[in-house]
Formats: C-alpha cells, sequence, structure tokens
C-alpha cells in the first residue's frame, strides 16, 4: 500500500517539555481528524508534518519523501497554520499573489490561482481590503485560501474552523469533502468533536504528545456517550425537573443553584436523559433559558478514559 503519510517514533521537545513521543502513524487518501484536547500535541505534530520544525527523533515521509527542509515537496503540500502571520499593510489580494508567485505561478495563472481560492472561501468581495482591517474570521478564512491556492495533493488543516460564522463553517466542511472526493489527502485538528463528525469517519486521537487511539469516530462517540456527564439546565421550573429526574436509573446525583434557577444533573446515558427531559419540559410547560454540558468535550472523555 502508498502512504501518502508515513511516520514512525516520531518525537519532538522543547527544553524539558515534550512535544510529541514515539508518533507511529499511516496515512492514506481521504480525510482524517486529529482530535485532542488543548496542549495534546496536535500543533506540534502538524508543524512537523509541514515542515515548519523538525523532529528530534523518529521519521517523517511524504509522499515517501523526508520532510525537513524539502522544499520540492512543498509543492504538493497545503498548510494552514493555527496562528496567522501576515504582512497587514498589504490587501488581501496582494498578499495572495505574492504568495501564489512563491509557488512558481506567473501572470494571469497567478491571477486565475489566487482569484479561485478567495472566491472558494468568500473572500471575492474583500480582496481589496488592507489584511489590518480583516476581522479574525477573514484572517482565517484567508489562512484557508493560501492553503488551497496551490490546488495542492495534501492539505494540512490546524483548526481550520477557529473564528468562521456557522455559514461558512457548513461551506468549508462541503469544501473539504469535495477535496476528498478529488482524491486528495487532508488532516483537519480539533478539539471540538462534532466539527470533525461533520468531515470524516477517520480520527486520531492524541493526548499528552501520544497516540491514544485511531479508529472509526462512531467508536469514540460511544465512548463519550458512556461517560459520566454533568448537564446544567437553567429554566423557571428547575426543582420540578430535579423532581421529576431523580426517579430515572440513570440519573447519579442532582445539585442546586437557587440563585441561578439552576440543577446540574451528573448522568451516565445522555440520550436518555435528554428524552426524558424533552418530555418533562414539554408535559409541564417549562420554559428553558440555557443547556450546557460541561463535560462535553474531548478533554473531559480523555480525563475519564484514562483515570478509570
Amino acid at each position: 500500500m502508498s502512504f501518502i503519510l508515513k511516520a514512525e517514533k516520531l518525537s519532538k521537545w522543547y527544553g524539558n517539555i515534550l512535544g510529541i513521543s514515539e508518533i507511529s502513524i499511516e496515512i492514506t487518501p481521504g480525510v482524517y481528524g486529529l482530535l485532542g484536547p488543548n496542549g495534546a500535541g496536535k500543533s506540534t505534530f502538524l508543524k512537523i508534518a509541514s515542515g515548519q520544525l523538525k523532529q528530534n527523533l523518529g521519521s517523517i515521509k511524504i509522499f515517501g519523501e523526508d520532510v525537513f527542509n524539502n522544499y520540492k515537496l512543498f509543492s504538493k503540500v497545503g498548510f494552514c497554520a493555527e496562528h496567522d502571520s501576515y504582512y497587514k499593510e498589504v490587501s488581501g489580494w496582494e498578499f495572495m499573489l505574492f504568495s501564489v508567485k512563491c509557488h512558481g505561478f506567473k501572470g494571469k495563472e497567478a491571477e486565475q490561482a489566487a482569484e479561485f481560492a478567495l472566491n472558494k472561501v468568500g473572500l471575492v468581495e474583500d480582496k481589496s481590503k488592507l489584511i489590518s482591517a480583516y476581522s479574525l474570521g477573514m484572517r482565517q478564512k484567508l489562512k484557508l485560501a493560501l492553503s488551497i491556492i496551490h490546488d495542492p495533493e495534501f492539505l494540512i488543516l490546524d483548526e481550520p474552523l477557529k473564528g468562521i460564522d456557522p455559514i461558512w463553517r457548513v461551506k468549508i466542511i462541503e469544501m473539504i469533502k469535495e477535496f476528498e472526493s478529488r482524491g486528495k489527502t487532508i488532516i483537519v485538528s480539533s478539539h471540538i468533536l462534532p466539527e470533525v463528525e461533520a468531515m470524516t469517519n477517520n480520527v486520531i486521537l492524541i493526548h499528552q504528545g501520544k497516540i491514544f487511539a485511531q479508529g472509526d469516530i462512531q467508536e469514540i462517540r460511544d465512548l463519550i456517550d458512556s461517560h459520566p456527564h454533568k448537564i446544567s439546565v437553567k429554566c423557571n421550573k428547575h426543582r420540578l425537573i430535579a423532581n421529576k429526574m431523580i426517579n430515572y436509573d440513570f440519573v447519579l446525583n442532582i445539585q442546586f443553584k437557587d440563585k441561578e434557577n439552576e440543577v446540574i444533573i451528573n448522568t451516565d446515558n445522555r440520550e436518555n436523559f435528554f428524552v426524558s427531559l424533552m418530555e418533562i419540559v414539554v408535559d409541564n410547560n417549562v420554559d428553558v433559558q440555557e443547556i450546557t454540558s460541561p463535560d462535553d468535550n474531548l478533554q473531559a472523555v480523555f480525563d475519564y478514559l484514562i483515570g478509570r
């Protein structure tokens, strides 16, 4: 089998701080979600994969070639960094033209490539504005446009949806799927599971610099749905909800915050909990202001799995 990316015992540290440790992974064409809480090592791995950093130990190859200091390789690779770094006193159009010319495009071909990439991310109408006037979402879109401007075969996206409005989140997810349909390979990092779920079933979990698990996202979803969750409900009848919920065996314990009209319920079955909660809300005409779940995140899942 031909691997697009192959890493073997890849390690990187910063002084006494470990970035990643002995990561071994093989990636074939398709979309892969790199999932992990903040500080897990996602960005370090992607910076090594994109040639931004050199590993201390191990090896990494893309298209069968060593990555670091291999500038010819990057005509096939697109990279959207977590943080932006622009010449802010030029326009988005000028920066795009400069960047595409660095890839070897010239004249009309360069203009067409820049126009295509800006159109893909919805920045054509704002291309004449100075980057210093761009919002966070616009700067994020510009990073995405830069990563696809040369139509790469391998796309590396570090938190690409951060700061993007909901409508364009959907459009960018569709763009990623379209790239996959053209036979390209995409790695997307995130600490938000639903974002990755919308793009792919292939996930890689990274935690404390190590690959924790790899496989189908449904297996990860099952782990999340089965671990204990605290769910907060703010409403005008929070004690009524508590009184009804306490009778269910999937409710582990209940806390009150009367000043905030809030009840916090600990459950080991989110699906049954929400079905029952909606029945109670409808049957008793409850006015719900907010439902939140502070445990519905990857950090909570990792902590639960490692500690159990």
